[in-house]
C-alpha cells in the first residue's frame, strides 16, 4: 500500500441494493469527505455539528444528518483514514435506514454539499490505482459479487487473496532475472561475455513456459467454476426440450407448445445441483428449417453446441421413428468428440418396451442413454446425478488451487507462453541475444497486463465499467 495516497475529488455512492431493507449504506471516498460529513451530521446528545477532523479511523458515531435544520435520517457513521481504507483514501460510510426515499435523501445531501456521484467500479478502481489492490483481486471482487454457486465464490474467494497474484508475481520475478542477465549480455557486447549459459537459460525458459501452460490448461476448470457447465439441450422439435428446462429449473421459464418450432431462438438459465451450476441452454429443433427466423434459430443452436462442456440430446422414444436419430446423434458424437454426450431419451413412459428401445440406440449410436418423462419429471434425479457425475471433481479442488477463471487472463497467458516458446525457438537456434531478450520482454509484458504493473486504460474501462455503482 502506497503511504502517501493521492486524494482524489470526493464521491458518493449507493453501496447496498435499493429496496425496502433495515438498513443501507451510503460511503463517500476522497479528498475533503471528513469535512463534508462534519456539515451534515450531529453526534447524538449534541445540536453542534460533529468535529470528524481529530477522530481515530475504525470509528463509529451515531447520530442524525441535517440538511440545514431539516432532520434528514438517524444513522450510524463509520470513519476509515487514508491509507488503511477500501480505496486507501478517507473514506466515511453511513449506515441509514433502507427506505430508497431515504437512501435517495441521504444521497442527494452528500452531492450536494460536494460529492460527486461514483461512476461504475470507481471505488474498487481507486484502491486498484492507490495500491491496496491489484488487477486481479479487482476483477475477483466483482466475481464475488455476481457468484451463483459455491464453487464459484470459492474460486474468487482465493482470487480476492492474492493466490493468482502471489503466482503471477514469482514468474515475473524470473523473467525479470533472466532479461536482466541478458540486457548485461548485451552491454557487453563488444566483449563477447555470457552471464548465464544457453543451456542455464534453455532450462530457465522450459520451466517458466511449464507454469504458464498450467495455468492456461487451468482456464477450462476455472471457467466452469466460475461460470457454470455449459450444458446445451439439443433434438428434433417437439421432443421436450423446453419442458424439459422447465422441469429442470422447476419454474415455467419456456413457452411450450404441441406446435414444431415454437422454440427460435436458444434460452438460457442456470440451476445448481450439489454444488456445480449448470448453465443450461434451451435450442432450436434441429431439422430442416421452413422459414429464415427458424432457420436462424438452428444455426445458433449449432453455435452453442460448438460452446458446450455438456450436450444433452434428448429424443422422443416413443414415436415409431426414432431408430431414425441415431445417425444424427452417430454426427454430433463424432463432431464434437472432445464434449461429454449424454443421450435422454424421452417419453419413456409412453412406449412399453422402451428399456429395449433405449437399449438398441446406446448400442447403435455408441452413447450412454438414459430415459426420462419430462412432462411428469420423472427420472430427473437420476438425470442431474449422470450429470454431476460427467462434471466430478469440478467442485473438490484444494482451498490453495490457483485457477484461471478470466478469459482476459486466459488470453494474456497464451500470449506469454507463446512468446517464451518463441524465446526456446531462438535459443536452440543460438539466436542474437536480442531477439531472445525482445521475447522474454513481450512475456514479461503479457504477465503484468493481467496484475496490472502494465496499465493499458482501454482494459481499466472494460474491467470497471462491468461494476455497479457503489463498489
Amino acid at each position: 500500500m502506497k503511504d502517501n495516497v493521492l486524494q482524489q475529488d470526493p464521491i458518493a455512492a449507493i453501496a447496498t441494493p435499493l429496496g425496502i431493507g433495515a438498513l443501507a449504506i451510503v460511503r463517500m471516498s476522497g479528498q475533503g469527505v471528513l469535512a463534508i460529513a462534519e456539515k451534515v451530521f450531529r453526534k447524538a446528545g449534541s445540536n453542534e455539528d460533529c468535529a470528524l477532523s481529530d477522530s481515530p479511523g475504525y470509528r463509529a458515531h451515531f447520530g442524525r444528518l441535517y440538511d440545514g435544520d431539516r432532520l434528514v435520517d438517524e444513522v450510524v457513521l463509520l470513519l476509515f483514514r487514508s491509507p488503511a481504507s477500501f480505496t486507501a483514501e478517507d473514506m466515511v460510510e453511513i449506515t441509514c435506514h433502507g427506505g430508497p426515499v431515504v437512501v435517495k435523501a441521504v444521497l442527494k445531501l452528500l452531492l450536494d454539499n460536494g460529492c460527486r456521484l461514483a461512476e461504475p467500479g470507481e471505488f474498487t478502481r481507486r484502491a486498484f490505482l492507490n495500491g491496496r489492490i491489484d488487477l486481479t483481486q479487482a476483477e475477483a471482487i466483482g466475481e464475488m459479487i455476481h457468484a451463483r454457486s459455491e464453487s464459484a465464490y470459492r474460486t474468487a474467494a482465493n482470487q480476492m487473496k492474492g493466490a493468482l497474484a502471489h503466482k503471477l508475481d514469482a514468474l515475473r520475478s524470473r523473467l525479470i532475472e533472466s532479461r536482466a542477465l541478458l540486457e548485461l549480455e548485451l552491454d557487453f557486447g563488444e566483449e563477447d561475455v555470457e552471464f548465464q549459459s544457453r543451456d542455464e537459460l534453455r532450462a530457465r525458459v522450459d520451466e517458466l513456459r511449464r507454469e504458464v501452460s498450467e495455468l492456461v490448461d487451468s482456464y477450462q476448470h476455472g471457467r466452469l467454476m466460475s461460470e457454470g457447465v455449459a450444458t446445451v439441450i439439443i433434438g428434433r422439435p417437439n421432443a421436450g426440450k423446453s419442458t424439459l428446462l422447465n422441469a429442470l429449473l422447476e419454474e415455467e421459464r419456456a413457452i411450450v407448445s404441441h406446435m414444431p418450432g415454437t422454440t427460435r431462438d436458444y434460452i438460457e438459465e442456470c440451476f445448481i445441483y450439489h454444488n456445480t451450476m449448470f448453465r443450461l441452454t434451451d435450442t432450436a429443433g434441429l431439422r430442416d428449417a421452413v422459414e429464415e427466423i427458424e432457420h436462424e434459430g438452428i444455426r445458433r443452436s449449432y453455435e452453442k453446441i460448438a460452446e458446450a462442456d455438456l450436450i444433452l440430446y434428448l429424443m422422443d422414444i416413443s414415436e415409431d421413428d426414432f431408430m431414425e436419430e441415431v445417425a444424427t446423434i452417430k454426427d454430433i458424437r463424432d463432431e464434437y468428440a472432445g464434449t461429454e454426450l449424454l443421450v435422454v431419451a424421452n417419453k419413456s413412459d409412453g412406449a412399453p418396451d422402451a428399456d429395449q428401445r433405449m437399449q438398441k440406440v446406446g448400442e447403435e449410436s455408441g452413447c450412454r442413454v438414459l430415459g426420462i418423462s419430462a412432462l411428469r419429471q420423472e427420472g430427473l434425479d437420476k438425470l442431474k446425478d449422470e450429470m454431476a457425475r460427467l462434471t466430478e471433481g469440478l467442485d473438490k479442488l484444494h482451498e490453495a488451487s490457483v485457477l484461471v477463471t478470466s478469459m482476459r487472463h486466459y488470453e494474456a497467458l497464451r500470449n506469454a507462453e507463446d512468446a517464451l516458446h518463441n524465446a526456446r525457438e531462438l535459443i536452440n537456434t543460438e539466436a542474437d541475444t536480442e531477439l531472445i531478450a525482445f521475447e522474454l520482454r513481450s512475456a514479461l509484458d503479457y504477465v503484468g497486463e493481467i496484475t496490472g504493473r502494465v496499465i493499458n486504460e482501454e482494459v481499466l474501462n472494460t474491467i470497471f465499467d462491468r461494476f455497479c455503482i457503489g463498489k
